[in-house]
């Protein structure tokens, strides 16, 4: 069977290595790299830059855990961070056009689109296909009133590009991408000012999480302006300024745009293979990544589901298995993980306690901060908790969420838990390491379990 596959990302080659251990003969069409924005601007780039941001916290604890030193603090050399984070994007790239070349996948590097339904043309080659994935990822959203020149007005991907850490960073947009950064050059030495249009930052998260995230941000001197929209950013002789609707203005030295993500399907010509868009240029898949149109799928971002790399590529692997046959589950979004690499990192899988509430679903949360776990106190961790929620009925696991260092790590067992449908008596009599953060993740189970 002949699969056609259109973007290299996560979606595309984790979905290329299914195919092609299934016996496919596949074609992986690609124009920037492979691992896609994901591996070269997006995902790995911003979360080395949170691992670099995460050293200089650590240093600053030092002293409070009996350490004493003459550098309390790090002194960046912004250049060489960024070099060293590119640099790892570029070999990560590598890796994986190795591995997708070992897998006998032919790679051919452009721009793809439909010629007709069966057909995708690449610099004038027209691929014949059986089936076709699109899994082109996303871009940047733009605001026409604040277009990014890469100077002093940035968007996400543009920040390597700066030679000095910004005197006055003023953020827009304060979702995952707009915290991490607020993070990474709060850390790095950085004035910021985070530009939230809610009530509180990370308006998707657990409320409760958000709320530490806050208290540790304001702790740090980082400026929360709430409720507020921009209006426009625009360059100066000196900085940026960003006008707030209503009026105000903040000027900073830099301005950074973080407004979310728009789906790559304007120049797939989808039109020519029938294929139907939704709101935004998204592409709308069933369960098993199919469009519309029965031998077409499309996985990742430019479906304009959950734009996570995981999801990306559980939902190319999916795509494969159902277009080459295989028995195959289809994609449940009430099963996803995702983390927000802050510090501290929220970490969540499943359904949340305000999803399960909206749903009116029989359910229970129980909250139980890290101020009580051993381990936390040895390093001296005052923020964050474990909450996990559950089917009052059932007592399986729906979710939870977990707020600490390194919480990425923290959420697997939640994880498997909501996938396996795990009882929350099953969590409560698993053996966990004493003393452990994960050591909580046990004790809320039981503490649900007595209830």
């Amino acid at each position: 069977m002949r699969i056609v596959i259109v973007g290299g990302g996560p979606g595309g080659y984790e979905a290329a290595l299914v195919a092609a251990e299934l016996h496919a003969e596949v074609t992986l069409v690609d124009r920037s790299g492979l691992g896609g924005a994901c591996v070269l601007w997006d995902c790995v780039p911003s979360k080395t830059l949170c691992s670099a941001a995460e050293v200089a916290t650590w240093l600053e604890s030092a002293q409070a855990l009996g350490l004493t030193s003459e550098a309390v603090r790090a002194d960046v050399d912004i250049r060489a961070l960024f070099d060293r984070i590119l640099s790892l994007a570029s070999a990560q790239s590598r890796d994986v056009e190795k591995r997708i070349d070992q897998a006998g996948v032919r790679i051919v590097r452009g721009s793809g689109a439909f010629a007709d339904a069966h057909t995708i043309e690449v610099e004038g080659e027209r691929i014949p296909a059986d089936a076709i994935l699109i899994a082109t990822g996303s871009s940047p959203r733009v605001l026409p009133a604040a277009p990014a020149d890469g100077r002093r007005i940035l968007n996400a991907r543009q920040v390597y590009d700066l030679d000095e850490v910004p005197e006055h960073l003023v953020v827009v947009g304060s979702g995952a991408t707009g915290a991490e950064f607020t993070h990474a050059f709060n850390r790095l030495g950085s004035r910021v000012t985070l530009i939230s249009s809610r009530e509180h930052v990370l308006p998707s998260e657990d409320v409760d999480a958000a709320r530490v995230l806050e208290e540790v941000f304001e702790r740090r001197g980082v400026e929360i302006v709430k409720g507020a929209r921009a209006a426009s950013a625009t360059p100066t002789a000196t900085g940026a300024e960003v006008t707030l609707e209503g009026g105000r203005v903040i000027a900073g030295s830099h301005a950074l745009i973080t407004v979310g993500q728009v789906p790559n399907s304007a120049d797939l010509r989808l039109e020519v293979a029938g294929v139907e868009t939704g709101p935004g240029g998204r592409i709308p898949v069933d369960g098993v990544s199919r469009t519309n149109v029965r031998h077409v799928y499309a996985a990742g971002d430019v479906t304009g589901g959950a734009m996570l790399a995981s999801s990306a590529a559980i939902q190319g692997r999916i795509a494969m298995w159902h277009a080459l046959g295989q028995a195959v589950q289809p994609f449940r979004p009430d099963e996803l993980a995702a983390t927000v690499f802050t510090d501290p990192e929220i970490a969540t899988a499943g359904i949340g306690e305000a999803a399960a509430r909206e749903r009116g679903m029989d359910a229970e949360a129980i909250m139980l901060p890290f101020a009580t776990n051993a381990r936390a106190k040895m390093v001296r961790l005052g923020d964050g908790f474990v909450k996990l929620i559950a089917s009052k009925h059932s007592g399986i696991v729906l979710g939870g969420t977990i707020v600490a260092p390194h919480a990425s790590d923290l959420i697997l067992p939640v994880s498997i838990a909501v996938h396996a449908r795990l009882q929350v008596a099953q969590l409560a009599q698993s053996f966990s390491i004493y003393p452990s953060f994960a050591g909580s993740i046990q004790e809320a189970a039981r503490r649900l379990m007595g209830r």
